[in-house]
């Protein structure tokens, strides 16, 4: 592997936790490995472990896109990762407000929807 892979795989564990990452790994086949290369490589290698800008941002950036772009099957994972990143409920919620004005009210509401679904495991796993 290359110094951007390992990089990539340090930043992806940091923002979304072992846990997370060994299920992935574990559910990787010689069909998905190449594309699994490229976002360990490009997305946490590269954009991720950008010191550019704060991993709280970055985390509030990419729930935005998702959001606005209905890719909703990322967002749990997402908000699940701000417990790492430093992105606060209230950043969170904010986010979807943007998102609301700027690309929709249905998609940040089913967005939002999902965060709350997803703070509420959250809470039950750690009571």
């Amino acid at each position: 592997m290359t110094d951007r892979y390992d990089q990539g795989m340090r930043t992806r564990r940091a923002t979304l936790g072992d846990a997370h990452v060994d299920r992935a790994e574990a559910a990787k086949t010689p069909f998905d490995e190449p594309f699994q290369t490229l976002i360990t490589e490009s997305a946490w290698g590269n954009v991720w472990a950008s010191d550019a800008i704060t991993p709280r941002e970055r985390s509030m950036l990419t729930l935005a896109l998702l959001a606005a772009l209905g890719n909703f099957e990322e967002i749990a994972m997402h908000v699940r990762a701000t417990a790492r990143t430093g992105a606060s409920r209230t950043d969170v919620l904010e986010t979807f407000q943007h998102v609301a004005i700027y690309a929709g009210v249905p998609r940040a509401n089913h967005a939002l929807k999902i965060a709350k679904a997803t703070y509420a495991e959250m809470d039950s796993d750690n009571a």
